[in-house]
């Protein structure tokens, strides 16, 4: 499916050249906290993610965000969540909220998990000015740093990549089409935001009963593909 709603700003190309961004799209799915079988299907993951070889990659990558992070005087969430779930295993909060985390620890990458129907028009993929402002989940204020890569749709700012997403597009109980979407950042390479997001689109739909519309990868360079986008 062609995702005909987003598109990347000039600003960001000239910033970003080649640092790709990822979405899935998944319709008509349930968000249940913890459909049948999901428990053995996150084991299942958790085990290969525990793998030597596997793990080393999984940290290599989550420490070049790391990095990215720092670059902008923020703290990386990913390191703390791999060592808990390697330690202890997946989570439980919720279907939708668990594909996204499942996407982030088997891939090493950024993941953000969002209700499609309270975006407001068209999504852009762009660079933030100083001191712009959005309301993050759980009602905090996000001031932004100049450069940092932000989401926007017509109305606001919906993401952060360094400090978060917005509450406005947060999933509930009673979303129904969830966008899932991946920030790379330099030294990320676009294949592993498409298995982050193959991951969780997968666990949507078969555990949620929705219709995985595929994963979109846009903003890679022209040696790479497609300048906008490969499916």
């Amino acid at each position: 499916m062609a995702f005909r709603d987003f598109f990347i700003a000039p600003a960001y190309r000239e910033r970003y050249p080649g640092v790709g961004f990822g979405l899935t799209l998944i319709s008509g799915c349930s968000n249940p906290a913890n459909p049948p079988g999901f428990d053995q299907h996150k084991r299942k993951l958790l085990r290969k993610i525990r793998r030597r070889e596997t793990l080393a990659e999984i940290a290599a990558r989550i420490d070049t965000y790391e990095q990215f992070f720092h670059s902008f005087g923020f703290e990386c969430p990913l390191p703390r969540h791999l060592k808990y779930t390697v330690q202890t295993g997946f989570p439980r909060y919720n279907l939708l909220v668990d594909a996204h985390i499942i996407a982030e620890m088997g891939a090493g990458i950024l993941v953000a998990v969002t209700d499609f129907d309270r975006f407001d028009g068209v999504l852009r993929l762009d660079v933030a000015g100083p001191d712009e402002s959005c309301q993050g989940m759980g009602g905090r204020e996000f001031r932004t740093r100049e450069g940092e890569i932000v989401l926007r749709d017509e109305k606001s700012i919906v993401c952060v990549l360094c400090q978060g997403a917005d509450e406005k597009t947060r999933v509930t109980e009673d979303t129904r089409n969830v966008l899932f979407y991946s920030f790379a950042v330099p030294g990320i390479h676009h294949r592993f935001l498409k298995e982050g997001l193959a991951l969780a689109a997968e666990a949507a739909a078969e555990f949620g009963g929705g219709s995985a519309h595929g994963v979109e990868i846009h903003g890679l360079a022209a040696d790479e593909g497609d300048p906008d986008k490969i499916s």
